[in-house]
């Protein structure tokens, strides 16, 4: 990501939060639909991620094509974003998306844990192959995946992670649906203020270890963590965590791995 970007991401977040009062799930559905469609043309992508294009011109050109679609709020939102510098075309509609992310999570009801929903369904599609393949081909029917996500989440999860889920699936940018809706959770929990520990282990978690590793590594890092427990045999037995860039890898998988390189020095 280049600086750019991150400054375009920063300023952007620091405009959604003063807005939260106004923000529903209206506003995060309208910037996902502004993302697929800037996306979906290249004369309108090349304008908007053009720096040498005037800040003044862009938001003309977004009141233009989105002022009769979207409701004001996600319309001052993209016109926002739209007149900053981006690094890449690319970067501008990851930065929308983002947008649409984070509105979603200010939307979401208190009692509601959106981003463990998502990361429920990233486990879901991580360990069923024909599932990741149906939401996640390049070649499949945006329709159509948007009608299984819908048929499989709808009244079992929150409309955010529905609508959160139908935009990853039908805009993936290059990434695999499961890592997209792990980086979509992550946004999710820094809109709340907190940090996401990934812990991975060869077999399912009780929920009594889970409480007493979250409270255990909350405290060690001093702020509130939402774990995102991944099943993953290769690791043999004990724990892998990792909280940002930090891995504490205590892992059969990753012992095994030391003793090979000492055998083999």
């Amino acid at each position: 990501m280049g600086s750019a970007t991150r400054q375009a991401l920063e300023s952007s977040r620091v405009e959604l939060s003063a807005l939260s009062g106004s923000v529903d799930l209206a506003t995060a559905e309208q910037l996902f639909a502004a993302a697929r469609a800037i996306g979906g043309s290249l004369q309108l992508r090349a304008m908007l991620a053009d720096a040498a294009t005037d800040p003044a011109d862009k938001r003309t050109i977004v009141e233009r094509v989105f002022g009769a679609s979207l409701g004001q709020t996600a319309l001052g939102l993209l016109a926002s974003a739209a007149s900053k510098r981006w690094s890449t075309d690319t970067d501008l509609l990851v930065g929308v998306e983002e947008m649409g992310i984070r509105a979603a999570a200010l939307s979401v009801e208190p009692s509601v844990h959106l981003e463990a929903e998502l990361f429920a369904f990233s486990a879901a599609v991580r360990s069923d192959t024909e599932l990741e393949l149906a939401v996640g081909s390049k070649l499949g029917d945006r329709a159509a995946k948007v009608a299984l996500v819908t048929s499989l989440l709808q009244g079992k999860v929150s409309p955010q992670a529905v609508a959160i889920v139908s935009q990853l699936v039908q805009q993936p940018l290059g990434r695999r649906i499961g890592a997209a809706v792990r980086y979509a959770a992550s946004i999710v929990a820094d809109q709340a203020g907190l940090s996401v520990a990934t812990v991975t282990s060869a077999r399912p978690i009780g929920e009594a270890q889970l409480q007493r590793l979250q409270e255990g590594l909350s405290k060690t890092y001093g702020m509130q963590l939402r774990l995102n427990p991944v099943v993953d045999p290769a690791v043999i037995g004990g724990l892998r965590v990792q909280v940002g860039d930090d891995v504490i890898d205590g892992s059969v998988a990753s012992r095994l791995n030391e003793l090979r390189l000492q055998l083999t020095s």
